[in-house]
This record gives structure tokens, C-alpha cells and sequence, in this order.
């Protein structure tokens, strides 16, 4: 009996998909051998591929029936051992489903939280770990796995890095701070005018320079840093998913939400300290896989008695705007003395 084919569905995001990977790693890790196909949204192509852990990437535009189409006949080639659709939406359970995958697995009802999807599965898990990344990997064990999760090493491509060396070069800089007020929910972010008067505090305190973090849309927020950040000046940052990879690796630390920046640089072994409110950092925190924690890499920050909720908001929850810059920069503090 030869390497079993594995099928993997995680079409987005950007956060999401790194807590992926430690599932998909053992799940490479328990096979070797296998032919590992990984389904997701061409935008985040170049970030399964840093992983190495997928013999192949097959992209599907959900919202393209043509690309739907496309994406079914392509899985219909091929033999399966078994799909594993981590995401647990429709539009992720319903591409195993129709591309014939006789074994279907993927979370049972009190994990989903997309009514009916299950019933696209054949095999149903019923999570027992709070942290998602965990959750991933009992997925993982149910197909045969060893372990849930396994240590995932990312690759960051020599352009890239020479590209982020040479932007460093331009303005003088060395060793830094990345601020990341973005991200998909602003009730997840916080205030941009906080990142502010915390670089100039970083600034006239640790002598460290910051560099503001901005996806697509979020030049506002950007801005709005700068415009709070008086003579600290920080630079702004907009470069590609894989120079934004080298800036991160490189980072003295991370200061940012529960959003996808912050995720990644946990993964390139970054320092963060981590701003949450709505979201539960028991599921969604920093994860650096299986291995016990090294203390000082991670200080997550959270109001007590939070509520946990995923209602996405336009606005900071006020849970964001209970914590104050003097406890973000006291962490900031402690994660970047430790680099000193």
C-alpha cells in the first residue's frame, strides 16, 4: 500500500492559515511521503508555498463559479485518501464534496459555526482544545496523523530579503519595532492614535525606531500613527506578503492585534506582545507549536472580564480602548529588553 493522497482545504486568512500549518505539519510529519494537496485563495498562494509542507497548491476563487468549476474537475482527476477541510465553511466543505472525495473530515456542529455544514462531512470531530491551532490538529489525528502538531519552519525568498535589507539601508535603519494597527475587524484593532503615543514612548525610552505595518485600504490608519507619533517619526511599510515576512523575522518585536501580521511573526519566531479585546487569546493567542513556551516571547494583554465575541465592528470594541498605552509600553519594555 503506497503514501496516502491527502486533500487540504484553508482558503483564507492570512491568521488562519499559520494556524494551519502545525497541523499540516504533522500531518506531513506522520507521513513523509504523501501527496499533500493544499485548495486556497490565490492571494495566499506564495504563503502556503513558504511552508513547504503542500506537494501542490491548487487556487480557487470562491466567487468565481468558473474557477469553482475549474477547481471540482481538477479534484475529480484524482484518487483520495481523505479531505480535511480546517476552515469549516460552505464554500471549504463544499469542494471535497463535489470533487468526489469519498472520505470527508472536518469539525462536528459544536465547533462550526456556519449552520449545516457538517453534513458535507463524513467524519465529524468534536474539538476538545481551546486553541485553534490544537483544534486543527485533532483534524489532523483523525486522518491518521501521529500528532496533532508539529513545528513549521517558513521560508522567506532571498529577493525578499534583499529587497527589506536595501529598504533598511535607505533610511539608516538597524534593529526596530513594527507597529501593526490593522487588520480585518477594526473592533479587534487598536486605537491608531495609541500606536502613536506609544512610538513616541518607545522612541524617547528604548531609542528603538518603529515601523508602521499597513495592508491594502488601511493607509488611513497609517496616518493617523504618524500624525500621533510627533518627532518619532516612524516609517511606513507596504511592501509584499514576502518582504513583509523578512521585516517581521527581523523585528526586534510586534506590537498588534489578534490579526494576521501578528500570527506570521509568532511563526518567524518574532517577540510580540499581543492587544486583544473581542477575540479569546485561549483560541485565537499567540501558538508557537508543541514546544513549551519560552518565557518573555509572548506578553498578550487583555482587559479582565472581557466578552468574548467574533461581531465584526467598523469601530475599536471597547474592550481595545481599555488598554492603555503605559501597560503596552511596559510590555514592550520587557519583550524588547530581553533583545537588548
Amino acid at each position: 500500500m503506497g503514501e496516502p493522497n491527502f486533500l487540504v482545504v484553508r482558503l483564507g486568512s492570512l491568521g488562519d492559515i499559520v494556524h494551519t500549518f502545525p497541523a499540516v505539519a504533522a500531518l506531513r510529519q506522520s507521513f513523509p511521503a504523501a501527496r499533500i494537496v493544499w485548495v486556497t485563495h490565490p492571494r495566499w498562494e506564495s504563503l502556503v508555498e513558504s511552508s513547504a509542507l503542500a506537494s501542490k497548491i491548487e487556487t480557487v476563487e470562491t466567487r468565481s463559479l468558473s474557477s469553482v468549476r475549474e477547481a471540482v474537475r481538477q479534484l475529480r482527476k484524482s484518487h483520495w485518501d481523505a479531505s480535511i477541510d480546517y476552515q469549516g465553511l460552505w464554500k471549504s466543505a463544499g469542494l471535497p464534496f463535489l470533487g468526489g472525495v469519498k472520505r470527508r473530515i472536518g469539525f462536528s456542529l459544536e465547533t462550526i459555526r456556519e449552520f449545516g455544514v457538517p453534513l458535507l462531512y463524513t467524519e465529524r470531530v468534536r474539538a476538545s482544545n481551546a486553541h485553534i491551532a490544537e483544534q486543527n490538529g485533532e483534524l489532523s489525528v483523525r486522518a491518521g496523523a501521529r500528532c496533532g502538531t508539529a513545528r513549521v519552519s517558513l521560508q522567506i525568498a532571498q529577493h525578499d530579503q534583499s529587497a527589506l535589507s536595501a529598504y533598511l539601508r535607505e533610511h539608516g535603519v538597524d534593529r526596530y519595532i513594527v507597529l501593526s494597527p490593522g487588520g480585518g475587524w477594526r473592533s479587534k484593532c487598536w486605537p491608531a492614535e495609541r500606536f502613536g503615543a506609544l512610538c513616541r514612548k518607545i522612541h524617547e525610552s528604548l531609542r528603538f525606531p518603529c515601523i508602521v505595518n499597513v495592508g491594502p485600504g488601511e493607509e488611513d490608519l497609517a496616518a493617523a500613527v504618524r500624525a500621533a507619533s510627533g518627532e518619532a517619526r516612524p516609517l511606513v511599510y507596504k511592501g509584499s506578503l514576502g518582504q513583509l515576512m523578512a521585516l517581521l523575522r527581523s523585528a526586534v518585536c510586534i506590537i498588534g492585534g489578534d490579526t494576521g501580521p501578528l500570527h506570521l511573526a509568532v511563526a518567524l519566531g518574532t517577540r510580540t506582545v499581543a492587544l486583544f479585546g473581542p477575540t479569546d487569546p485561549a483560541r485565537n493567542g499567540p501558538y508557537r507549536g508543541p514546544e513549551p513556551p519560552s518565557t518573555g516571547r509572548d506578553i498578550v494583554l487583555r482587559a479582565p472580564n472581557v466578552r468574548t465575541t467574533h461581531k465584526r465592528g467598523s469601530q475599536p470594541d471597547a474592550s481595545m480602548l481599555a488598554i492603555e498605552v503605559d501597560a503596552v509600553f511596559d510590555a514592550v519594555r520587557r519583550v524588547a529588553g530581553e533583545r537588548a
